[in-house]
């Protein structure tokens, strides 16, 4: 992989990793307008290592909130006087949240590694998931801040996040949805979407580093995967901050119509003939 692509890559990883855009539906579009072979197994370790860097810069922006619930959790196990504590609680629900995309994760690798790395599934999950966003932007009471979610809020949560595997659905959109129609504010509905996606991402980047070593040092090469890696945390860190600012006092209309819009042009240019699905 050039250099250059691979810092291509890494902006768009870092802008739409948090965004409720789907970042992996915008890498496999970006990926194949440079002229990759999108379902190449190596390209799709990229996708996923190189989301690492973006993870890393949500474990920093959101380091005292891990080292308090992580902190608040430990004690709570070792001693049952603290168990009413909320940061023990959000501990047991960033576990419980976590584990649904993982097993689904693990059970469907092949189809998501295979027949999902395709331009028509990402424009059916940028357009189809549209319309669970917009609805739950607008049906969600958002009467309910962080210390009144529950398990069962992150078993759901943690199931609908699994929808993201699709490319195209994107990871925070599903979380943030699920967590709107159960009534949570935005800001808090977003926060969850990142305390729930660091684990999912950095054991999804961390897997592909180490089973697909060796076709990444085939194909696209360990400099291109740091490179793309270390830009997508620089990127990542101001996408945060920026995004955290927005939805406390904006809807996420903006962002559906977005979405809506890219999945019609990518729709258009592969009924053009112009790209090809994969």
């Amino acid at each position: 992989m050039d250099w250059l692509h691979a810092i291509i890559l890494g902006i768009v990883e870092g802008v739409t990793e948090f965004l409720p855009i789907s970042s992996t539906g915008h890498l496999t579009i970006v990926e194949k307008l440079l002229g990759y072979q999108i379902d190449d197994p190596g390209l799709t370790a990229f996708t996923a290592v190189i989301q690492i860097g973006a993870i890393l810069a949500a474990v920093i922006y959101f380091w005292k909130d891990i080292v308090r619930l992580a902190t608040g959790w430990f004690r709570g196990v070792a001693n049952a006087a603290h168990r009413d504590d909320p940061d023990y609680r959000m501990g047991w629900n960033v576990i419980i949240g976590s584990v649904p995309i993982a097993v689904v994760g693990l059970a469907l690798q092949d189809v998501i590694e295979g027949p999902f790395r395709s331009l028509w599934v990402v424009v059916g999950g940028l357009i189809g998931w549209s319309v669970v966003l917009w609805l739950a932007d607008r049906r969600g009471t958002l009467s309910r801040g962080e210390d009144s979610v529950t398990w069962q809020d992150a078993l759901v949560i943690g199931s609908v996040q699994s929808f993201a595997l699709i490319p195209g659905v994107s990871r925070s959109g599903a979380t943030i949805s699920a967590a709107l129609l159960r009534g949570i504010d935005r800001v808090t509905a977003t926060r969850l979407s990142f305390f729930f996606g660091i684990p999912a991402l950095a054991a999804a980047g961390a897997m592909q580093a180490v089973t697909q070593a060796g076709n990444i040092a085939s194909t696209v090469g360990w400099g291109p995967v740091v490179v793309g890696a270390v830009v997508s945390f620089v990127v990542g860190y101001a996408s945060i901050a920026w995004l955290l600012r927005f939805v406390a006092s904006n809807t996420f209309t903006g962002f559906v119509v977005y979405r809506v819009a890219l999945g019609l042009l990518i729709a258009g240019l592969l009924v053009a003939g112009v790209v090809e699905a994969v």
